[in-house]
């Protein structure tokens, strides 16, 4: 490694959204600094699969049920 020009790594606290909390360590801050995480995999749609939406601006999921609709896709 180079020397004076990778970031310091240190120790910081991640708190999850239930309150949960972890140590890791990370370029984020300074020692002992905390991360209050707005979104984690415990509430994010993504992780827990709810309110999934298909955003049809285009009406090709429409054009595409309409064509396939014989073959039981809807």
């Amino acid at each position: 490694m180079k020397k004076n020009i990778h970031p310091e790594c240190h120790t910081i606290k991640i708190v999850l959204t239930n309150g949960e909390s972890f140590e890791t360590k990370s370029t984020f801050g300074k020692e002992g600094d905390t991360i209050n995480l707005d979104i984690d995999p415990l509430t994010h749609p993504a992780w827990t699969g709810a309110g999934h939406k298909l955003v049809d601006t285009g009406g090709q999921i429409s054009r595409f049920g309409k064509r396939y609709q014989n073959f039981g896709i809807k």
